[in-house]
């Protein structure tokens, strides 16, 4: 008996996914819960094993292909047995669209994973722009018809296609400065006791002193480990700290679950194991999802202040800069300090500026009594 095996959801949100290789060609057998078909999402690279055990009957598409949620990616059968996709149906379209009479309604055809109204597909064809190849700003990144106008329009330069890792940071910051009013508080901090304490205790990622720092704080300002939901502020009893990490393919951020339990080397530990799955692209979905706050160390490549974009789902982000040996007044006198630079930015709905300006007062006051 044939089985269909649908693209699943295999992270929060997730839309599409691009076929890069098949472990099983077609006639092979394979087992089930082996590797079946290794995929690119927005967030990782991910081996999808096989549901079923039998034999291959057939691949949704050849690799390079983008493919969106509910495709159908493969079929697995017995020995011998024949099936071939039914012309009628579409294959990858896993439900019924449903729509009104006189309202168009969003088509997707097999093996690409752009969203865009018949019209729009028209007006691409019309103007001799391949939409498979058109980022959409659409809800949902939908292509719409100013999309493929922009496109049209000839320029001068290289143009080089947005990798689905990149195509999803730019949806989710535009998404995160569309919706939330940013603030961002700038201070700075003496850094001196907290470099010597990182020194003594075998000199771990300066994120994991800092995370130390950040929980009580937290618990103490609970409007910034929270979500905004509709007409209501969600406080999280849970503190997951998400960290930013610079890979070749974008900042991602990897998650530091239950940060009050961990102490200084397990946080250590579990932000280095973060950052080399994100940049090897070996970190799982919950890897990379489901932050409650945010740190950037931006110091890391040599930044001071930033304005740094708060992640959707949350209030607020912390960004960290580089502490240079500099003058400073300490006692009506001037000598030499490292002095952190901090910017906060926060959701301004939910976070007045005096809030904000408290919370870094108090990060502050903890950094330099570290």
């Amino acid at each position: 008996m044939a089985h269909e095996f649908h693209l699943p959801d295999i992270g929060e949100g997730l839309v599409e996914a691009t076929i890069l290789s098949w472990h099983i060609a077609i006639g092979e057998r394979v087992e089930q819960d082996a590797p079946l078909v290794e995929v690119e999402t927005d967030k990782a690279i991910v081996d999808l094993p096989s549901p079923y055990a039998g034999v291959l009957l057939f691949q949704g598409a050849p690799a390079g292909t983008v493919l969106p949620v509910e495709a159908l990616l493969a079929v697995i059968g017995d020995e011998g047995e024949q099936w071939a996709p039914d012309p009628e149906v579409d294959s990858a379209e896993a439900a019924p669209i449903v729509g009104t009479l006189g309202t168009e309604v969003e088509h997707v055809t097999h093996g690409a994973g752009v969203r865009a109204l018949p019209a729009v597909r028209k007006l691409a064809t019309d103007l001799g722009v391949d939409i498979e190849t058109v980022m959409g700003s659409g809800p949902g990144g939908r292509v719409t018809a100013d999309d493929v106008r922009a496109v049209s329009e000839p320029e001068e330069g290289e143009r080089r296609p947005l990798s689905p890792t990149r195509r999803a940071i730019a949806e989710n910051l535009s998404r995160s400065w569309r919706e939330i009013p940013h603030v961002t508080t700038y201070d700075e901090a003496d850094a001196t006791a907290l470099l010597a304490r990182r020194a003594e205790v075998g000199k771990p990622p300066l994120e994991a002193l800092l995370i130390e720092i950040i929980v009580p704080l937290l618990h103490q300002f609970p409007e910034f480990n929270a979500t905004l939901s509709g007409s209501d502020l969600v406080v999280h009893e849970r503190i997951d700290v998400g960290i930013a990490v610079d890979t070749p393919e974008g900042l991602m951020v990897g998650v530091v679950r239950d940060a009050p339990n961990r102490d200084v080397a397990g946080l250590g530990d579990e932000i280095l194991r973060l950052a080399k799955a994100a940049r090897t692209r070996t970190a799982t979905a919950d890897d990379l999802r489901g932050q409650t706050f945010t740190l950037s160390n931006i110091g890391a490549v040599g930044g001071r202040f930033g304005t740094p974009i708060v992640p959707y789902g949350t209030t607020a982000i912390l960004s960290v800069g580089r502490a240079d040996p500099r003058p400073v007044v300490r006692d009506d006198q001037i000598v030499v300090g490292r002095e952190f630079p901090l910017s906060l930015s926060y959701d301004h709905r939910v976070i007045d500026g005096a809030t904000g300006r408290a919370f870094v007062a108090a990060l502050k006051l903890a950094i330099e009594s570290a």
